[in-house]
């Protein structure tokens, strides 16, 4: 009879050990995530390849603005411009396109 009580015991102990490590977890999750993700987010931003396709897409919405009719114009200006906003360092030409876009669309 004892032997058996101080196996549930044992027993009892472990489930609730192993419920506190799951709660500690979730915690530990719940608080380090997101700055986890973050650090994620911002490597992949500087990474090489990001930076060359987001460059390679401006450049793209550039010729297509160039192609576009002036109902067109005004729209592709906006994204371009909201997308080109998180990179200080494009290249010259592309540099250049975008402020004449900053100048002739003052309200973005």
């Amino acid at each position: 009879m004892k032997a058996t009580l101080i196996i549930i015991g044992i027993i009892a102990g472990t489930l609730a050990f192993g419920w506190v490590l799951a709660g500690n977890n979730l915690a530990m999750f719940k608080v380090f995530s997101p700055k986890y993700e973050q650090v994620r987010r911002e490597t992949f931003e500087q990474s090489k390849a990001y930076r060359q396709g987001a460059i390679q897409e401006l450049q793209n919405m550039q010729f297509q603005y160039e192609q576009a009719d002036p109902a067109h114009k005004a729209a592709l200006a906006a994204i371009i411009l909201r997308r080109a906003a998180d990179f200080q360092d494009l290249p010259t030409d592309l540099h250049g396109f975008v402020q004449s876009l900053k100048n002739t669309n003052k309200k973005y």
